[in-house]
């Protein structure tokens, strides 16, 4: 007989943040595929004698690539086990859930999708920012933030993105260039507030605030780096009112 696949959101970060019902699948779970970004904690749920089997992927460095984890999956689903993709954040949202589930019904595999909580709304809550806020934004949009333009792979609608109260952007420290310049010559103010919210809701989160026409100086100036979201809108001016979460040896901006 067929096992099954769950596709599993960790959560951004904080291991707390997991959902129960993605908790009783790392405990049931015979195979897991983890992401990079999954807290380690969590795997020490899992059991004894569960394989598993890192699937990270980072600059230079892949785990496994995507066809291979599609593989993987249906192989080890096929030989009867019980096997867990899991993902930081939530799996579909820039997680490629949704392709791996097309694969399962493809290969008529069993799964079950168990949504988490994505980081662009849990980093900035971590950091005292709402994503929406009565005074402030009525509308919020996130987005994968890495396509270039000079490349042809930019295909965001940044006259549309600027008339969105709050966004946010996944994957998009190494082109805070392109971001900023787009969304201004679009029509955005160059004093619209931004936040940087590096590795949110861990012990090492760290926030820097700026505007979109400094803020790519400031990610300069203070080594921010992956993983990290960036929120453009005016709410960001409530981090200084609301901010509660301790970052550890790092001043709240």
């Amino acid at each position: 007989m067929s096992g099954i696949v769950y596709i599993v959101g960790a959560g951004p970060g904080d291991p707390k943040l997991l959902t129960l019902r993605g908790l009783e699948c790392i405990q049931v779970a015979n195979v897991i595929l983890y992401d990079r970004l999954v807290n380690p904690v969590l795997l020490e749920h899992a059991k004894k004698d569960a394989e598993l089997i890192y699937c990270g992927k980072e600059p230079g460095k892949h785990g496994l690539i995507q066809d291979e984890i599609h593989r993987v999956l249906i192989e080890k689903a096929q030989q009867g086990y019980t096997v867990l993709r899991l993902k930081g954040g939530d799996p579909f949202v820039f997680g490629r859930g949704g392709e791996e589930a097309t694969i399962l019904r493809r290969a008529n595999i069993n799964y079950e999708v168990v949504p988490g909580i994505t980081a662009g709304i849990a980093a900035p809550a971590y950091a005292g920012i709402p994503v929406t806020h009565r005074d402030h934004a009525a509308s919020f949009a996130i987005v994968t933030g890495h396509g270039r333009a000079e490349k042809g792979q930019d295909f965001l609608n940044w006259a549309a993105l600027s008339q969105i109260d709050t966004v946010a952007f996944y994957m998009s420290v190494g082109n805070i260039g392109h971001i900023t310049s787009s969304l201004m010559a679009n029509g955005k103010e160059a004093s619209t507030p931004v936040a940087v919210i590096e590795w949110g809701t861990t012990e090492k989160q760290r926030t820097i605030t700026g505007t979109l026409q400094t803020i790519a100086d400031d990610i300069k100036t203070q080594a921010i780096q992956n993983p990290a979201m960036i929120l453009v809108g005016d709410v960001v001016s409530m981090h200084n009112e609301i901010a509660w979460f301790a970052e550890k040896e790092h001043e709240l901006c």
